[in-house]
């Protein structure tokens, strides 16, 4: 009988090691293919990307211990950023698609900040928007410590204050879909308001 080699098994930093270098490999492979379609990185050991990175399609990084995005990033479809350790976003972001921050220590948002889609924003410290914010799909901001919103304020689709702090709606507040103001201290509505779908005043000190 032939004698089997028996091959040491690899430790858990050897393989997170080459684990890590394999999604490295990925993203230059991406990169080198002209950036076409969807980068998928979620769940990977990925802390960093690089400069000028360009996304055809969404870049997926939520479950990540990844920190920071690189500058002048761009990315056509959704950025899904939900559970990581990431604190802030460049400015000039522009997002296709949906972008997730879902519970992230991320406490404010960029200057310019464009999200075609939606923009999740629930259980994270966010206090205030800025005021060039652009929204094409809905606002989820249910659960966060924000006191207002400000003037001029365009959604696309529904705007979902449930359960903040907000205790009045700024001037010129345009929702192309439906307002959920659920547990909430609003005591009354601006006559300005524009809400294409339907008003949810639930719990709260406004009389229907």
């Amino acid at each position: 009988m032939k004698k089997q080699i028996l091959k040491p098994r690899k430790t858990g930093e050897e393989r997170k090691r080459n684990h890590k270098v394999s999604v490295e490999k990925r993203i230059k492979k991406y990169i080198k293919d002209g950036g076409k379609g969807s980068l998928n990185l979620s769940k990977s050991p990925v802390e960093k990307l690089p400069d000028n990175l360009k996304v055809g399609g969404g870049l997926f990084l939520y479950n990540t211990p990844i920190k920071e995005l690189p500058d002048n990033l761009k990315v056509s479809g959704s950025l899904d950023l939900a559970n990581t350790p990431i604190k802030e976003l460049p400015d000039n972001l522009k997002v296709g698609g949906y972008l997730d921050l879902k519970n992230t220590p991320i406490k404010e948002l960029p200057d310019n900040l464009e999200v075609g889609g939606s923009l999740y924003l629930e259980n994270i410290s966010i206090k205030e928007l800025p005021d060039n914010l652009k929204v094409g799909g809905g606002l989820y901001l249910y659960n966060t410590p924000i006191k207002e919103l400000p003037d001029n304020l365009k959604v696309g689709g529904n705007l979902y204050l449930t359960d903040t702090s907000i205790k009045e709606l700024p001037d010129n507040l345009q929702v192309g879909g439906g307002l959920y103001l659920g547990n909430t201290p609003i005591k009354e509505l601006p006559d300005n308001l524009e809400v294409g779908g339907s008003l949810n005043l639930e719990n709260t000190p406004i009389k229907e």
